[in-house]
């Protein structure tokens, strides 16, 4: 699979980065951070939060945007690393219980988190938004499949390109934006992507070019090759959801968490 992968990537565009890079000092003693949960930790081995982020390319002066936290996995990390080089973190997430459930996280240790700012996104759900052109990076780790699936919506209609304006209008032209998500592989049922929660690469590019981003680069550093991308549970039933229960529990274990791209784009200056 992860052949499969690099030879779609390899078609798509000649700039491809395919060797993981090596993460500055201040960024490895983020993650190496005493503050952060030890449960967050032991799920390094499976998201290569040094790598990811030094593919990224994001400088600890940066005004960085991490879109939907959810419980803050990569929060533990961007927040030291910015507080420390002169960057600013703004999380921002639907209003509601999600964003109530970071806001828990935040107010726990203002030592840590004191300086994060909070916002809400897309625009589409309502909220303070980001001021646009005021950002150097944005990330998002694991949530265009929700905006594809219609997550939080009554009607469940695909509010994905909204989303992707709205990431265009708060970056500053040169701008990046960094995505890793559930990989569907292109040559399965595109149909998959409103109820799997994988997405294929061509649609994630389609997305954002559409919106006016140009393809840098992707990485496959966070790929999985034993993920079979097939299940009736969707992704959810890979760790760490396990959606099934104790069903074939073993098996996923050992397969581990899910097969994910890694795509860099930039806002166009002029």
């Amino acid at each position: 699979m992860r052949k499969t992968m690099l030879c779609l990537l390899l078609a798509a565009t000649p700039v491809v980065a395919i060797v993981a890079q090596t993460p500055s000092r201040p960024l490895a003693a983020a993650v190496a951070a005493p503050t952060r949960t030890p449960a967050n930790v032991a799920r390094d081995g499976d998201r290569h939060p040094a790598q990811t982020l030094a593919f990224f390319g994001i400088k600890p002066h940066d005004n960085v945007v991490e879109l939907w936290p959810f419980g803050g996995w990569y929060t533990e990390i961007l927040a030291p690393y910015l507080a420390a080089g002169g960057g600013t973190l703004t999380e921002a997430s639907p209003p509601g219980r999600f964003a109530d459930q970071i806001a828990k996280k935040l107010d726990s240790d203002p030592a840590t988190y004191g300086k994060v700012k909070r916002a809400n996104f897309p625009s589409k759900l309502g909220g303070d938004q980001v001021a646009p052109g005021s950002v150097d990076v944005v990330l998002t780790f694991r949530n265009i499949h929700n905006w594809r699936m219609g997550f939080l919506t009554t009607d469940k209609a695909d509010y994905s390109e909204g989303a992707f304006r709205d990431i265009y209008t708060m970056l500053k032209p040169g701008g990046t934006l960094g995505i890793e998500d559930h990989h569907l592989p292109e040559e399965m049922d595109t149909a998959r992507e409103r109820s799997s929660g994988y997405m294929k690469i061509s649609t994630v590019r389609a997305l954002a070019e559409k919106a006016g981003f140009r393809f840098v680069a992707a990485s496959t550093i966070n790929a999985n090759p034993r993920d079979t991308h097939d299940y009736a549970s969707g992704v959810w039933t890979l760790p760490p959801t396990y959606r099934d229960g104790d069903k074939d529990r073993a098996r996923y274990a050992a397969i581990g968490e899910s097969d994910r791209m890694t795509l860099k784009f930039v806002k166009p200056r002029g």
